[in-house]
């Protein structure tokens, strides 16, 4: 099963990290992945100013990556997001780099192109 390593960085203003849940789904030309959690056990995800790293296992070869899909929702109480980018390192070791460069706010779906 494929592997992919998918990074997010977060944005570094005043309240840019969020405690929401957030979801990943990379869409290829040969398809599209589940929906995946974003998520390590006991640690805190998406301060600001991290980069953090996670390891996405597909059930097929998706192709070439062309967008991915991010989702956010609300985990306690209403949190903005500063997303910067997320890279995602493919099975075959090219890097696509997919710029943002904005704050996500509410339970939102944003989809991203490789930039």
């Amino acid at each position: 099963m494929p592997s992919y390593t998918v990074t997010v960085a977060t944005g570094s203003q005043w309240f840019a990290g969020t405690d929401d849940y957030v979801y990943l789904t990379l869409l290829g030309l040969s398809g599209c992945s589940e929906r995946h959690l974003l998520d390590k056990p006991f640690y805190n995800d998406f301060e600001r100013g991290a980069v953090d790293s996670y390891d996405v296992t597909v059930e097929e070869d998706l192709g070439e990556i062309q967008l991915i899909k991010i989702e956010k929702r609300k985990y306690w109480y209403q949190d903005d997001w500063y997303l910067k980018y997320i890279t995602v390192k493919t099975p075959v070791g090219d890097y696509l780099e997919f710029p943002c460069y904005r704050w996500i706010t509410d339970e939102k779906e944003v989809v991203l192109r490789d930039g």
